[in-house]
C-alpha cells in the first residue's frame, strides 16, 4: 500500500521522541533527519523535503518546545500540521455549475488511468451529489479507448457519448449539446493521452478547452511515475491550467511521494485519489484525514462514512436489536461477517482506528484465511442448529466436518469463539440499554481480549 513505508518511518521518529524522558536539540535532530530521510526516500521532491524540515524546526524552535509540558505532544501536532499543509490544509470539492451542465475534462498521460478514473468519478459524483453523468468519449487514438469507457459505462448504467474516430474537437462539442436535450446535469470528457507529452496533443487539448470552457480540467496522475509526475503536472498546468489532480494506484506498491508534492510545487489541489480497481474505488482526498493515518492516529470518520455507504441499514438495524435483547446466534455471527467483510480489508480497517496495532500482509492472510474458514464451518450447519448452537454436539459436529472439509477441532475454535462473542454481545448490549459504552479503544478491545487490554 502506498505511504505505509513512510507511515511507519514517521511514526518510528515521532515515537523515539515520546520515549525521551527530556526532549533536546540533539534529539529533536535525530527526529528531524530521520523524517528528512523518510520523505526523499518516499520520492518526495526535495525542494518540498527542505522547505518541509524547516519549518517544522522553526515552529519547534519559535514555540520552545523543548520546554513544554508536553514537548512530545507539541512536535507530532507541528509535524502534523505541516504534514496537513503539504497536502493540501483542506478538501477541495468539484465546483459544480448551477446554471448549466458541469463539465469536467479529463487529462493526462497514456497509462494514468484516466478512462476507467472518469467512469469511478461518474458513480461517486451521481451517488454523493445526485448528478445525472454523460461519458463522453474523445479519446480517438488509443486502441480500444472508446470500447473500454462504453464498457465502464455499461456496468455503472451511465450514458457515454461516442462518435468513433470523428474529429474529438467535433464529438465534444456535439456532446454538450447532446447533454442539454437529455438533461445531464454533468458531463465528464475522457482525452487523449500520450506516452509522453507533445505539442500535437497539447494543442488539441487546448482547443477542445476553448469550445467546451469546462469547469474543471482534473490531471489524473499514476503514483508509480516518480519524480516524472511533477514534470508532468507542470506541463499540464502552464498549457492548460488544471484545476486539481487525481492520484491513482495509490493501492499499490508506490511510494507515492512524488505525485503528493505536486499540490506545493504546482499550487494545484489534488481533489480525488484511487484506491483500488473497483469502479467505486475512489474518495474525496482530505489532507488531514491521510496525514491521521500516516500518523497513527486513525480516521474514523471516513470508516463511518464508509459503513454508512455499504452496511445494510435494514440488517443493521434487526443486528443490533437482537443484541440489545440479549439475542446472538450462529446466523447474527455470519451476517456480522458478510457486513464488515464489505468495509474492505482487516488491514485497511484497523489503519482507520486510532491506537490499532499494524497488521502485517501475513497476519492479514491468516486472518482472511480463518474467516473463510469461519464462513465455511457456519454455512455447513443447519438453520437449526444455527438458531440454537447448544444442539451442536460430537455426531452434528462430525457431519459439520464431512460438509466443509474441516475436522472437529476447527469446529470447536469456531463454537468457542462463537461463545465469547456472545458475551461479549451481551456485555455489549448491557452497557448499550444503561448508555454506556466503553471509554477508549483499549477498553472495547478488551473485550474481544477477554479482559487484556492492548499496551
Amino acid at each position: 500500500m502506498a505511504f505505509d513505508n513512510l507511515s511507519e518511518r514517521i511514526q518510528a521518529s515521532i515515537k523515539k521522541i515520546k520515549g525521551q524522558h527530556k526532549l533536546t536539540p540533539e534529539n529533536m535532530e535525530d527526529m528531524f533527519r530521520e523524517i528528512r530521510l523518510a520523505l526523499l526516500e518516499a520520492d518526495v521532491n526535495f525542494k518540498v523535503v527542505k522547505d518541509f524540515i524547516k519549518n517544522i524546526k522553526e515552529k519547534a524552535e519559535g514555540q520552545d518546545v523543548i520546554n513544554q509540558l508536553n514537548p512530545s505532544q507539541m512536535v507530532v501536532k507541528i509535524v502534523n500540521d505541516e504534514l496537513v499543509h503539504l497536502f493540501g490544509d483542506s478538501l477541495n470539492e468539484i465546483k459544480f455549475n448551477t446554471n448549466k451542465p458541469t463539465v469536467i475534462m479529463m487529462v493526462g498521460l497514456q497509462g494514468a488511468g484516466k478512462t476507467t478514473t472518469a467512469g469511478k468519478l461518474a458513480n461517486l459524483l451521481r451517488k454523493e451529489y445526485h448528478k445525472k453523468p454523460l461519458l463522453v468519449a474523445a479519446d480517438i487514438y488509443r486502441p480500444a479507448a472508446i470500447d473500454q469507457l462504453i464498457t465502464v459505462g455499461k456496468q455503472l448504467d451511465v450514458p457515454v457519448f461516442e462518435k468513433g474516430k470523428e474529429n474529438p474537437r467535433i464529438i465534444v462539442q456535439e456532446a454538450i449539446e447532446h447533454a442539454k436535450e437529455n438533461d445531464n446535469d454533468l458531463i465528464i470528457v475522457d482525452t487523449a493521452g500520450r506516452l509522453h507529452l507533445d505539442t500535437e496533443l497539447m494543442q488539441e487539448l487546448i482547443d477542445i478547452k476553448g469550445l467546451i470552457n469546462p469547469d474543471e480540467i482534473l490531471l489524473v496522475v499514476d503514483s508509480l511515475t516518480g519524480q516524472d509526475a511533477i514534470n508532468v503536472a507542470q506541463s499540464y498546468h502552464e498549457q492548460l491550467g488544471i484545476t486539481g489532480a487525481v492520484l491513482t494506484k495509490l493501492d499499490g506498491d508506490s511510494r507515492g511521494g512524488a505525485a503528493l508534492s505536486i499540490k506545493y510545487i504546482t499550487g494545484v489541489p489534488i481533489k480525488f485519489i484511487g484506491t483500488g480497481e473497483k469502479l467505486d474505488a475512489i474518495d474525496l482526498f482530505y489532507p488531514d484525514r491521510m496525514v491521521s493515518r500516516m500518523l497513527g492516529m486513525g480516521d474514523v470518520i471516513s470508516l463511518i462514512e464508509k459503513a454508512t455507504n455499504v452496511i445494510d441499514e435494514e440488517k443493521a438495524g434487526k443486528l443490533t436489536d437482537r443484541l440489545m435483547s440479549g439475542k446472538f446466534d450462529l446466523e447474527d455471527m455470519l451476517e456480522q461477517m458478510e457486513q464488515v467483510k464489505k468495509l474492505g480489508s482487516l488491514g485497511g480497517i484497523a489503519k482507520m482506528l486510532p491506537g490499532m496495532p499494524k497488521l502485517s500482509d501475513e497476519d492479514e492472510i491468516k486472518a482472511n484465511e480463518k474467516l473463510k474458514k469461519t464462513k465455511a464451518i457456519i454455512q455447513s450447519i443447519t438453520p437449526k442448529e444455527r438458531r440454537n448452537p447448544q444442539l451442536i454436539k460430537a455426531k452434528r459436529k462430525d457431519r459439520i466436518a464431512k460438509g466443509c472439509g474441516l475436522n472437529s477441532v476447527e469446529i470447536n475454535k469456531v463454537l468457542r469463539e462463537y461463545d465469547n462473542m456472545k458475551k461479549m454481545m451481551k456485555q455489549m448490549g448491557g452497557m448499550m440499554s444503561k448508555g454506556k459504552m466503553p471509554s477508549n479503544m483499549n477498553d472495547m478491545m478488551s473485550m474481544f481480549k477477554g479482559g487484556n487490554k492492548f499496551r
